[in-house]
């Protein structure tokens, strides 16, 4: 790393911290040529990749606005938005790949989106999945239904195994 100070091509690592939840290195530094010190901050870049083929860094802030369309008059609050796009960024980087394709930030959207707000799931989804009829959002609703079926008949069961344990 080259000092700002005096230009010269070298300095030494003096202290090492993480900032951000992990996501930024601070690295104080010292030059051995004029002997003042620094700080450098590292981020890993996560870039994604359009379908067009361009590649533009991830952006938290491009969820956040997404979702925020996507439940546009419903009872969803900023921070479980905010929450919900740390979750994907969370996912997405837990992949360790530099790149990742937008498609796969979408899925990683997808399932959150589902458990915090069904409307705002299904307005995301008919975008994302490029709903064309009405036949689209029926299969989709009936997935929901199905979905949430299954989670009763597991809540009953649960009650009824806990009920048999007394």
């Amino acid at each position: 790393m080259r000092c700002p100070y005096c230009r010269h091509a070298d300095s030494r690592v003096v202290d090492s911290r993480e900032a951000d939840d992990g996501q930024l290195i601070r690295r104080r530094r010292s030059c051995p040529e004029c002997g003042k010190r620094f700080t450098t901050v590292e981020e890993a870049v996560l870039a994604v990749v359009k379908r067009s083929g361009v590649t533009e860094p991830f952006s938290r802030t491009k969820i956040i606005g997404g979702v925020r369309k996507a439940c546009q008059g419903r009872p969803v609050d900023e921070d479980s938005i905010a929450l919900l796009a740390q979750r994907v960024e969370e996912t997405v980087r837990a992949k360790g790949a530099a790149e990742i394709p937008s498609h796969e930030v979408g899925l990683a959207i997808l399932g959150p989106l589902r458990d915090l707000d069904e409307v705002a799931y299904l307005r995301f989804a008919s975008v994302y999945r490029s709903f064309d009829s009405l036949a689209d959002f029926e299969r989709e609703i009936e997935t929901l239904r199905a979905a949430a079926r299954a989670r009763e008949g597991a809540g009953a069961e649960a009650a009824s195994a806990a009920g048999r344990a007394q």
